[in-house]
Formats: structure tokens, C-alpha cells, sequence
């Protein structure tokens, strides 16, 4: 059975580089930046930052797919700052069942691009949770979700 899963992230418009993308967790929420986005010249990147947020997602999504036979949780990078990043971490609790949270490392948002989160993803070892930020949801439905977000930079 498919649920709504409060996750929600969005690009504001005519505010630039800065403070234009919005994540939304449950009640959480923060905003952040597109900028290492825009600087992110590889191949695989697109033209323009809303294909740069498709080619994040796509890459969520495929974290995400890798799941239930990962040794571990999922990263999601969504913030790419300076001196740190933020991370959506995605826990398995059963085969169908996850748990999502914010926090924050502090591999810088300059050291990876954000069209190949890959290895930064597996390697990232000093998570730390924001309080308050997790919720439990279907992985089947967390999928749904980030497919719908996806969609959305893609339109």
C-alpha cells in the first residue's frame, strides 16, 4: 500500500543561486543553495540547474534502488555549501520500511560534483542527524515520491 510521504523539494524562482531550493521533512524544512549546481561542469550535468537537480534526483533515485540489497543506508546530498553538505539518510527497518532523516557532514559541497554523488554517498562516515527530523514511510512510496519530485525539475 502506497502512502503520502512528506518530502517535499522545490526551486523558488527569481531569488538566484542562493536560497532558492526549499527541502521539506515532515515539519522540517531548510533552504539552500543551487550554486555548486551551476558550477558543476561535467558531462552528465545538463545545461542548466533544473537539469542539475533531474541528474540529482535521477542519482537519488538510484540510491534508492540499491536499498535493499545495500550493506547500509542511502545518502542523499540535497545541500551543497562550502563547509559542509546536507544529506537525507535513508535507513532500512524492513524489507518495505524506511526511516528518512536530515543532517548535516562535513565533506565540503566544492570537494564532489553533484552530478556524480556516488562515491561521496558511500564513503560518507561522519553523518550527524538534525533532531527531530525523521519519518518512517514505505520505500515503494519514498521512490514514488522522489520520481514525482524529479518530474517536476524535469517539466
Amino acid at each position: 500500500m502506497t502512502t503520502h510521504v512528506p518530502l517535499h523539494f522545490t526551486r523558488t524562482t527569481g531569488l538566484g543561486v542562493h536560497d532558492d531550493l526549499l527541502l521539506r521533512l515532515g515539519a522540517w524544512w531548510h533552504a539552500c543553495d543551487s550554486y555548486y549546481l551551476g558550477l558543476d561542469d561535467s558531462p552528465t550535468m545538463g545545461a542548466d540547474i533544473g537539469s542539475g537537480l533531474v541528474r540529482l534526483l535521477d542519482q537519488w533515485l538510484e540510491q534508492l534502488d540499491r536499498l535493499p540489497a545495500a550493506e547500509g543506508p542511502a545518502f542523499l546530498p540535497f545541500d551543497f555549501s562550502d563547509q559542509c553538505t546536507g544529506w537525507l539518510r535513508v535507513s532500512s527497518v524492513s524489507a518495505e520500511r524506511v526511516v528518512v532523516e536530515a543532517g548535516w557532514s562535513a565533506v565540503e559541497g566544492w570537494s564532489f560534483y553533484p552530478s556524480d554523488i556516488a562515491e561521496t554517498a558511500a564513503g560518507l562516515a561522519d553523518f550527524e542527524p538534525i533532531e527531530n527530523t525523521a519519518i518512517a514511510c514505505e520505500l515503494d512510496a519514498l521512490l514514488l515520491t522522489v520520481a514525482g519530485i524529479r518530474a517536476g525539475f524535469a517539466a
